[in-house]
């Protein structure tokens, strides 16, 4: 088969974020954007001769027609092997446990996670290394390199490879090996909980799991309903669409507004739960409660010995700097380590793979544990289902229980989207330059005890994160984060998070927002938010 060499020029605009790089998907369906930047892929790892990678995505809007053009692409490159998921679905964690499991060279993962899908939404890729976790910024500084000097991709024409069919094809000297997507995903489910327990649960407990018309729709049904009998009906939404159903595949109170209603309502089940467009994503609700993802870390982290897969304790924690200190409280309860990384869940990676830490969180939905390098949203719904299985306690009981043992962090985050980049950027830069004056001020009756800016250094590798988010700690518990998001597609998303520690028990049932009233005034009056956003209040609370 013949090998085209394709004339071409570096692209503007292809540096990749915390997850790969993200665009809108005409961007992506432009001439010469997805060519350039999957080889450019390939160049920066140093090549694809000879290698094995895993291909698969969550569905999106063009993620058919692009897996199409990388595998014509790998075969062009020399590459051996390509395992694709069928039809081109593969979650986040299903891919990642596939590079672990299959010992490829990596593999590349189709998806803009949370973000919506359809021709006028998001697309994007990204490159998954050999431990099964994002690339690091050592690799996708490479990348990012090798987009501004291209001048060339290689390409063969074929008709469509068949991704319906379970099986081996060979393009060129490319074998593609077509997967059932679920399979090795479930049978690692099974190694890791005590699925009689969870299916014995089910028996008399209902449960109501929203896909979202995203990725895990499969994967849910397989499992929940298939291998541990939850009702037909369970899993809802469980179709993967390309546009998600016109929805927002993002699994927080506003987006799955429908699961949330029904949650609080007269007829909910027993547990409730929703992932996102990749499946990395959970959020978790009892009857009449939502959990909020840094109180489900916490949870968690107090009850994994539960799970067969973590009978024998963790090894220790780790948690994205915006994320509530709650399970840090966890930690020093049960004397383990606890880790405070940057955003982005490649950092996560050096900790699992040196076996510094066995649970990982981040406050944006996502949590996992090292039996993949990706947080893992299925997985985290049957964590909490082998633990209400195990205890015979409700969610509600569950977590004021926690509460009660090791205090209540409130918490919320309030998202300011598609803010004029220059708008958002004068905040911070205002904010930054009087960090050092604010400790020992007030505001909104609040005193500062200290403020900073973020760095991480690793203690792994001894590497160096600066300019991770900017800290500001109120005497009496509580702190204000702010942060602008790299996930978006358009314009800036200033996130600020928002917290204060409980420990009265006669205080644990308080709504978030009044709860973290002083610390919302606060934080809007020492970073000039309405005056740089124009904005009464924030677009999204969670």
């Amino acid at each position: 088969m013949d090998v085209h060499t394709v004339a071409t020029a570096p692209i503007q605009g292809q540096k990749p974020g915390t997850s790969g790089l993200r665009k809108k998907t005409r961007v992506f369906m432009g001439k010469h954007f997805l060519e350039n930047y999957v080889q450019s892929i390939f160049d920066g790892i140093g090549g694809i001769e000879g290698k094995t990678l895993v291909v698969g995505g969550d569905g999106r809007y063009f993620n058919d027609r692009a897996i199409q053009v990388i595998l014509r692409m790998m075969a062009a490159n020399g590459a051996a092997r390509a395992i694709v998921g069928q039809n081109g679905l593969l979650s986040t964690p299903a891919a990642s446990n596939l590079i672990r499991q299959r010992g490829t060279d990596g593999g590349l993962i189709l998806s803009a996670s949370h973000n919506p899908g359809g021709p006028d939404e998001d697309f994007g890729l990204k490159y998954n290394t050999p431990n099964g976790g994002p690339a690091p910024e050592t690799i996708t500084d490479k990348i990012y390199a090798a987009t501004n000097g291209l001048t060339r991709y290689f390409m063969v024409e074929s008709e469509d490879v068949d991704l319906a069919t379970v099986g081996e094809t060979t393009l060129g000297g490319l074998t593609i090996e077509v997967v059932d997507p679920v399979e090795a995903y479930a049978a690692l489910m099974e190694r890791l909980f005590d699925m009689d327990a969870i299916s014995g649960w089910l028996k008399d407990h209902s449960v109501r799991f929203d896909a979202m018309h995203a990725v895990t729709g499969p994967y849910a049904k397989a499992i929940l309903e298939g291998r541990l009998g939850a009702a037909e009906g369970s899993v809802v939404n469980a179709e993967p669409k390309p546009d998600f159903g016109g929805g927002h595949p993002d699994p927080n109170p506003i987006w799955a507004k429908d699961l949330v209603d029904h949650m609080l309502s007269d007829a909910a089940p027993d547990f409730g739960a929703a992932s996102d467009g990749d499946g990395d994503r959970n959020m978790i609700l009892g009857r009449g409660l939502y959990v909020s993802p840094s109180d489900s870390l916490a949870l968690l982290a107090a009850q994994a010995h539960l799970a067969p897969g973590y009978a024998g304790g963790l090894k220790g924690v780790a948690r994205s700097m915006p994320t509530s200190a709650a399970v840090d409280r966890v930690a020093e309860a049960k004397g383990i380590a606890c880790f405070e990384t940057p955003t982005g869940w490649k950092f996560f990676g050096n900790l699992l793979d040196a076996g510094r830490a066995t649970l990982c969180g981040e406050e944006s939905a996502g949590t996992g544990s090292d039996h993949v390098r990706e947080k893992d949203g299925l997985w985290a719904v049957l964590l909490w289902l082998n633990i209400l299985a195990a205890t015979g306690k409700s969610v509600k009981d569950l977590m004021a229980e926690h509460w009660r043992t090791y205090g209540r962090n409130y918490y919320s985050r309030h998202d300011y989207e598609a803010v004029e980049t220059s708008a958002a950027n004068a905040l911070m830069d205002g904010l930054r330059g009087k960090l050092s004056s604010l400790p020992g001020t007030t505001a909104a009756g609040l005193t500062v005890e200290k403020a900073d800016e973020f760095a991480y250094d690793d203690p792994v590798d001894g590497s160096r994160a600066q300019g991770q988010g900017l800290r500001v700690w109120f005497e009496g518990g509580g702190r204000a984060v702010f942060r602008l998001s790299g996930t978006g597609t358009e314009g800036a998303t200033l996130r600020v998070y928002l917290e204060s520690v409980e420990t009265d028990p006669d205080k644990m049932d308080r709504d978030p927002q009044e709860a973290l009233s002083d610390v919302i005034a606060a934080a809007d009056e020492i970073a000039r938010i309405r005056e740089h956003t124009g904005r009464d209040a924030p677009d999204v609370i969670t």
